[in-house]
């Protein structure tokens, strides 16, 4: 096994082996804040793992093969664009345990990822990806901006801690996963089923909000599945008119302000017009 055979792990780490499909923004988010809460962490992608040694020493994280990197995982989280979920080779679910845990991170942009039918005719992503991997997955971590993942964590009980919502079908895996979110510094929201995990999908209210535990709640129940489609599809070409070094904090300011949140605040209103004069100046 993969996990079982390394030697590296360091005094009061935890037990649980998590492995990331992934090496982008989320992947590495994800692989720097769990190493830092004692978690066993590896981490693949398609380009092998000699690509990784970069990754490796920004995030903690141990490289691995693909071939390999679901061997002796308890929680194996994928954090890959959407389209490429069906490519994934099939020994990867061949080595994954039983009682593993999988954890969808991901989001579908038609922009990205090309149409998806049965998603683009109502299929909820999650379920899609499940149906790919032939068993249950957990839906989290995929409604905050990765930079915010990483270094926005905060511990229990502070004022303003952001929450994240857990979706899926098993209640025991929810509660895994819920545990891990608390853990890495965000308060844990049970969202429901897969089939309610829409609510926290790109569009919806829920989505880079960074809301604290009670404004999720709200945002989740205000949730319009019809309505997320045209706001996705939006923001997708907002921010393809933004430099990628656009400050997400500003980001998070406008999103917040969209879904009817701190409309007192003038910083909010401020992330507003540089937002407008930002659109403006590329535009020239």
């Amino acid at each position: 096994m993969y996990f079982r055979n390394q030697q590296w792990l360091r005094k009061g780490t935890q037990a649980m082996q998590i492995a990331i499909i992934g090496a982008g923004h989320v992947g590495s988010a994800l692989a720097g804040t769990l190493t830092k809460a004692g978690y066993r962490v590896a981490v693949a992608n398609s380009r092998g793992k000699e690509s990784l040694s970069d990754f490796t020493r920004r995030t903690g994280a141990l490289a691995c093969d693909m071939a390999g990197i679901a061997m002796g995982a308890d929680i194996l989280i994928i954090a890959i664009p959407l389209c490429h979920v069906p490519n994934l080779p099939a020994s990867v679910l061949a080595h994954l345990a039983a009682h593993a845990v999988v954890v969808d991170a991901n989001n579908y942009y038609p922009a990205r990822d090309g149409r998806i039918a049965a998603i683009d005719a109502g299929q909820v992503e999650s379920d899609w990806v499940a149906n790919q991997f032939g068993r249950p997955v957990i839906k989290a971590f995929n409604n905050i901006i990765a930079d915010h993942l990483a270094h926005r964590g905060g511990s229990a009980g502070i004022a303003g801690r952001i929450a994240l919502p857990v979706s899926g079908d098993d209640p025991e895996s929810r509660r895994t996963i819920m545990t891990i979110v608390d853990a890495i510094g965000f308060t844990p929201f049970d969202a429901g089923t897969i089939a309610e995990s829409w609510r926290q999908q790109p569009g919806q209210p829920a989505y880079c909000t960074d809301p604290t535990i009670d404004e999720l709640r709200d945002l989740l129940h205000r949730a319009d599945r019809q309505a997320a489609i045209r706001n996705r599809d939006k923001s997708v070409r907002l921010m393809a008119k933004l430099p990628s070094d656009y400050p997400s904090d500003q980001l998070v300011r406008v999103a917040r302000l969209f879904v009817g949140l701190d409309k007192w605040k003038p910083a909010t209103w401020a992330a507003l017009l540089r937002l407008g004069i930002t659109v403006l100046r590329h535009r020239s």
